[in-house]
């Protein structure tokens, strides 16, 4: 029998951040360490930087030091600082900010980070949840949003080459907005991204976004289910689920219902046939399509959201 996943609320298991958590992760850094593929061995709790404490000094097998900021909360700019603070201060190579929460505008912040600093420093932004299967004590799992990569660390040759897709992204949710703007203003106060494969716009209530995005493998349109609550995703997506045929039937085709247990964020979604990101010379008919589906996906469940 197949049981299911049940997502515990962190602070249910550690109340207080400084006392609960951080000495329990001191103790299980190799529950981080095997999610985030770094090997990490902890040397010192609450470690003294000035007037400041770092939650847990650590290293790598390298013998590099490692900073570890916890925060049971979201994101905010004051720990975006302590972790600089306490990098340069201890001439750590690696820094680690967990989060129950992370905010975008972090995510893009410590990408933006890999990509500025020397090659042998290296930035993570992981969100923390807990889960139980069927009864069974709680288990931590934690989920790299942000961390270094080939193309965010190397330099030279492979930065001009993530520059130039920079711009193809650039040019090609550009062209996708005119187009998206003539038929729609559901994005009329969006502007093309440089640095993402999607661009979003509010679908009329806190935590629902309308997408379009575009890769290297997919092109689609979505509703996104992001709210801070899982519970709050999870029930709007079933009500909205209870009405898939209804809602199919005004879309035109079917759609791909995307709900996962082991995540917050949920999805409702489309792909688009006539090819992907890569293939330039058919930007004209994946665009034309893009807008199609997002129109016909907003009348077909836009009307819905105020009842979620």
């Amino acid at each position: 029998m197949v049981e299911k996943l049940e997502q515990v609320p962190v602070r249910e298991i550690w109340k207080h951040e400084a006392y609960d958590f951080t000495s329990w992760l001191f103790e299980n850094c190799d529950s981080l360490s095997e999610r985030i593929g770094l090997s990490i061995s902890p040397v010192e709790k609450e470690k003294s930087v000035g007037s400041f404490n770092v939650d847990i000094l650590a290293e790598d097998a390298s013998g590099r030091a490692v900073i570890i900021e916890n925060q049971l909360a979201p994101t905010d700019h004051d720990h975006l600082g302590k972790l600089l603070t306490y990098l340069s201060n201890l001439d750590a190579k690696v820094a680690i900010w967990i989060s129950t929460d992370p905010r975008p505008e972090h995510v893009v912040a410590i990408n933006y980070l890999n990509e500025v600093v020397p090659q042998d420093t290296h930035f993570y932004l992981v969100r923390l949840q807990a889960f139980r299967i069927a009864g069974s004590g709680p288990a931590p799992y934690f989920e790299v949003e942000a961390g270094p990569s080939e193309e965010r660390t190397a330099g030279g040759k492979v930065k001009k080459e993530f520059a130039e897709r920079d711009k193809i992204r650039y040019e090609f949710f550009q062209q996708l907005l005119e187009a998206s703007n003539k038929a729609t203003n559901l994005f009329s106060s969006v502007s093309p991204p440089a640095y993402q494969n999607w661009v979003t716009a509010g679908a009329g209530k806190s935590g629902l976004a309308w997408v379009y995005a575009a890769m290297k493998k997919m092109a689609k349109v979505e509703l996104f289910l992001g709210h801070s609550d899982f519970t709050v995703n999870k029930s709007r997506f079933e009500k909205l689920r209870r009405q898939k045929e209804d809602i199919e039937d005004k879309f035109g085709e079917a759609l791909i219902w995307e709900f996962s247990d082991s995540r917050k964020q949920q999805y409702i979604r489309s792909i688009c046939p006539f090819g992907t990101l890569d293939d330039t010379e058919k930007w004209p008919d994946i665009q034309k399509d893009m807008v199609d589906r997002m129109v016909r996906l907003e009348k077909a469940i836009g009307p819905r959201i105020k009842s979620l």
